[in-house]
């Protein structure tokens, strides 16, 4: 029977991806990738030889079938990554996994990177329970998304991106109150990692006097009075 790994990969150190992803990586047949040159460059810096293959959000509509057909007709191990962190989240890969469940193919996602948890951990927000909400709609559908969130008793996670986050910030503000307790974290596992703590009055500040740059997590605590 053939199988599908869907492997994690560093969102910024190289050397946060498992022993184990490494070992399969080496042993797939085939390796789908979101990014091929970007792929290519973690490949080469594990010493892994193997051909990429592009699966990416405008292609997958159109390959994700005869993916699933070859695997049906002939034994094979593939292995789907993207850019950085775990397929899937934020990244193609469910229509892949869910295709694949369809046809009794065996599906296995490794444990590994994703800046989701961490973000969640170092907030200092209760983590019993949290939403991940991801990405918001850039334009139709936000403000139903973040006044439907806002009403959520839930430690909440989004990502945003540096040209989007200051209008995250004051929508924040906006829906949730002036007040609202928010943890942003810069550029997790890289570099210039930096995480920021205090109500969205206060983030707002800080980034309205300051370049916005990189890949910001931004968490939003649960509501006290609930």
């Amino acid at each position: 029977m053939s199988t599908i790994y869907i492997i994690p990969t560093p969102i910024g150190n190289l050397g946060d991806i498992t022993y184990r992803a490494i070992d399969v990586l080496k042993k797939s047949d085939k390796i789908f990738a979101e990014d091929t040159r970007i792929s290519k460059k973690l490949l080469l810096h594990y010493g892994i030889k193997k051909k990429l293959y592009p699966y990416h959000q405008h292609n997958e509509h159109f390959v994700v079938d005869k993916i699933i057909e070859n695997l049906l007709e002939d034994k094979q191990v593939i292995s789907l990554v993207s850019d950085a962190g775990t397929p899937g989240i934020s990244d193609p890969g469910y229509l892949l996994v869910t295709k694949a469940i369809e046809r009794n193919i065996a599906v296995f996602c490794l444990p590994g990177p994703t800046a989701l948890i961490p973000a969640v951990v170092q907030s200092g927000f209760p983590t019993n329970e949290f939403l991940f909400v991801g990405f918001l709609p850039q334009k139709k559908g936000r403000q139903k998304k973040l006044k439907e969130i806002a009403q959520q008793n839930f430690t909440q996670v989004l990502y945003e991106s540096p040209h989007r986050l200051l209008k995250l910030i004051k929508e924040i503000a906006l829906y949730f109150g002036e007040e609202k307790q928010i943890s942003i974290s810069k550029e997790i596992t890289k570099i210039h990692e930096n995480h920021f703590r205090g109500t969205a009055k206060e983030m707002h500040q800080i980034f309205s006097s300051t370049p916005i740059k990189g890949e910001f997590v931004v968490v939003i605590e649960k509501n006290k009075n609930n």
